[in-house]
């Protein structure tokens, strides 16, 4: 079915509606998540409040073609707030988990890219993350971010510089 007529479904108060349209884009959703959460249960929570939010506001969505933007926004909204009212603290049981089903090299790999994405300002790990991590282009970037495409792509161009001074290397 169309997208722009099951937003305007779901604005007339069709829960079905709103149901089939975060479906459509369900693992987008979650890999944005994801880069932001880094473990299923707190993606799979501020997944739920998105669902929320979307369901009360949606009646103040404008630009009925422009829903994903809006809702992909709304998504990294909950993901700050989450973070920043929960100052994560991560489970034992996960950690373990984790290690026991992933190979020790790629968890290294993993713990070094983030080590190192951590010694970035946040603005330029978050574009890096959506840019590179989940292959957003700098448009999609800068309407779920809601800054212009030149300061997406000077901060990406900026956290790139930051990343090889890191690595100590010429090229990336």
């Amino acid at each position: 079915m169309d997208t722009i007529l099951l937003v305007k479904k779901a604005k007339q108060g069709d829960k079905d509606a709103l149901v089939q349209l975060i479906m459509l884009k369900k693992q987008d959703y979650y890999k944005l998540a994801y880069v932001y959460m880094k473990n299923p249960e707190d993606t799979l929570d501020v997944m739920q409040n998105m669902i929320v939010i979307l369901y009360e506001n949606i009646g103040q969505l404008k630009d009925n073609s422009k829903f994903y933007s809006w809702s992909k926004t709304i998504l990294v909204n909950c993901c700050k707030n989450y973070l920043r009212k929960n100052k994560k603290l991560i489970s034992l049981e996960y950690v373990k988990e984790q290690c026991y089903e992933e190979n020790f090299q790629q968890k290294d790999e993993e713990v070094m890219i983030e080590e190192c994405l951590s010694q970035l300002k946040e603005k330029h790990r978050e574009v890096i993350k959506l840019r590179y991590f989940l292959d957003l282009d700098y448009k999609t970037i800068s309407n779920i971010l809601k800054i212009p495409v030149g300061t997406v792509k000077s901060r990406i161009h900026i956290g790139l510089e930051k990343l090889k001074e890191i690595f100590g290397g010429e090229e990336l």
